[in-house]
């Protein structure tokens, strides 16, 4: 492996580990609950209508929730920080093929 993959793939790590927090306050899904008017808020009402008036423990909308009010947990950071690795490294591989040409 070389050093431009290994930059990649820590960069892509790191850097998703980073942005996660980020992106769910985006989303809507904040440390004080779901905004009002957000992604998350038509998320959470398309599960309650789905579910019938609730929205399910372990659910997608419940699990994108308890990361935007406690933050990941160690198993969550592992995963992203794995997926951003991922595509660190697919970046550069496309990279690497582009400056081929």
């Amino acid at each position: 492996m070389g050093v431009g993959t290994i930059v990649a793939v820590t960069a892509g790590a790191v850097g998703a580990v980073a942005l996660a927090p980020v992106a769910l306050g985006v989303l809507g899904f904040t440390s004080v609950g779901i905004a009002s008017g957000s992604v998350a808020a038509g998320m959470m009402s398309s599960a309650a209508v789905a579910n019938g008036g609730g929205v399910a423990a372990g659910s997608l909308v419940a699990l994108l929730q308890s990361a935007g009010a406690a933050g990941l947990s160690g198993a969550a950071t592992a995963a992203v920080a794995g997926a951003g690795a991922g595509a660190g490294a697919g970046v550069n591989r496309l990279a690497r093929l582009l400056h081929r040409k």
